[in-house]
């Protein structure tokens, strides 16, 4: 078990901390600026079609193998799994003083709100990536199936994982070979002189049509790197407009439907890890031991043949079509099994307290990364570097930026009670403004209306 447990209620709310859900919380956002930075400092369109736009050499393919084997993906499913954790705990915590539409009442303001915070990011500080509005909305839903036996949120947790593992498996990767073949020998057919049938002259018209398709999707992408190049290196207007254009565009493509899926089903695996008390380090060593090689195998050996497959630069099928989600969910429960191995040590615990801070903060630190890299480092104003890292430079420079958020928030702590966006949208949810220097308030509030951590 971790030597790591429930601190004293330090919220000015009176919301009780649980030291190892901080930890993971505080790796966790930090661990989110490696896969955000590169689509604050190059092409948004870049790393999602061709990531040699964002540079290629020796340097840069093993800063980007690394990141697409241990972190890609890996520290969003964390927050996610933590975010059903939280509610588990929030909801609990209320649910001891209100009925039970009064609970949901509240839960949804408070994500109403989040959601509210999201769309700020989105279109004031012109991040098209924000997660916030997209929990905000994935937490509606999964509060609908809190009440499920951990067995139960599990089997609906993986839904994606089991949609997208058969699904890609099968109409991806299969019917992909399956029809390559058959193109294949239809084609060394019709060159041996022999005469196709209506069926076959139809599969080859469909593999024509195909290849006009995937031709005229590569040169689109070509026009919108290019674009999106030229605008965020032009005006502040050029830069807005781009990024709103960016954001508009995934919904007008229905991509938000698929990362609600995501963000739910990850959230109701998290709250179930939180009841088996496996999340918050209440298992042996052995046990975390355990869940990491067996994480670890899985993700480890399905990321790197992933990696392996997109370095091709072809056009498929690859396997990760199929694996991804399966290998994102198996590394971050190897992360959270690491984490909790270490925890359960004094050297490890010592090593990792500094992210308790981190993860006490996490919400105003998300935000303070699209600050530096947004609005200093890659607007087209100020130090104006956009475009000018490639991917080795654009992951030191997420982890000197991580560093020194770090640091700050170990300070923050240790004179506030509450980070400033945190406090804001508690604030908000609790309809006072609440106390956040130390000094301000020397107790716990009285007891009565239920709240919120």
């Amino acid at each position: 078990m971790s030597n790591v447990t429930m601190t004293t209620a330090a919220e000015p709310d009176g919301a009780p901390r649980i030291a190892v859900l901080d930890i993971l919380r505080g790796v966790a956002i930090l661990g989110i600026l490696f896969m955000n930075i590169n689509d604050m400092g190059q092409s948004l369109y870049a790393s999602f079609d061709d990531i040699r736009h964002l540079g290629w050499s020796q340097t840069d393919q093993i800063a980007w193998w690394l990141r697409e084997v241990f972190a890609n993906g890996t520290a969003r499913c964390m927050l996610e799994m933590l975010f059903g954790a939280g509610m588990v705990i929030l909801t609990d915590r209320v649910a001891d003083k209100a009925d039970g539409w009064e609970v949901m009442r509240r839960y949804y303001i408070r994500n109403l709100i989040l959601f509210a915070f999201g769309l700020v990011h989105v279109f004031i500080l012109l991040w098209p990536g924000d997660i916030l509005h997209t929990y905000g909305i994935a937490a509606l839903i999964a509060f609908l199936f809190r009440r499920l036996r951990p067995q139960w949120l599990i089997m609906v947790g993986l839904t994606l994982a089991l949609f997208q593992l058969g699904g890609g498996g099968y109409f991806g990767y299969y019917l992909t070979l399956q029809t390559r073949a058959q193109v294949a020998a239809i084609e060394a057919k019709v060159a041996a002189g022999a005469k196709p049938t209506a069926q076959e002259r139809k599969l080859l018209q469909d593999k024509a049509e195909g290849n006009k398709k995937r031709a005229e999707a590569r040169a689109k992408s070509r026009l919108d790197i290019a674009a999106e190049d030229k605008a965020r290196k032009g005006s502040f207007r050029t830069w807005a407009t781009a990024q709103w254009g960016s954001f508009l565009e995934i919904e007008s493509q229905f991509l938000e439907i698929l990362f609600v899926w995501e963000a739910a089903s990850v959230m109701l695996i998290g709250a179930a890890l939180y009841k088996l008390g496996i999340l918050q380090g209440r298992r042996s060593r052995r046990f975390y031991a355990g869940m990491a090689i067996l994480a670890y195998g899985v993700g480890i050996t399905l990321r790197a043949v992933g990696a392996h497959e997109q370095m091709e630069f072809g056009d498929g099928p690859y396997t990760f079509w199929a694996s991804y989600e399966v290998a994102r969910q198996a590394m971050t429960l190897g992360h959270v099994a690491l984490i909790n191995l270490l925890v359960s040590s004094a050297f490890g615990a010592r090593l990792l307290r500094p992210f308790v801070a981190a993860g006490r903060t996490a919400l105003s630190i998300y935000i303070a990364q699209t600050l530096i890299c947004l609005w200093v480092l890659y607007p087209p104003f100020m130090l104006g570097l956009y475009g000018k890292m490639t991917w080795g430079p654009l992951m030191v420079t997420a982890f000197v930026i991580n560093a020194v958020l770090l640091i700050g928030a170990n300070v923050w702590v240790r004179y506030f009670n509450i980070a400033p966006v945190e406090w804001a949208w508690r604030s908000l949810v609790e309809r006072r403004v609440l106390p956040w220097r130390k000094r301000a308030w020397a107790a716990r509030p009285p007891e009565g209306r239920p709240t919120f951590a």
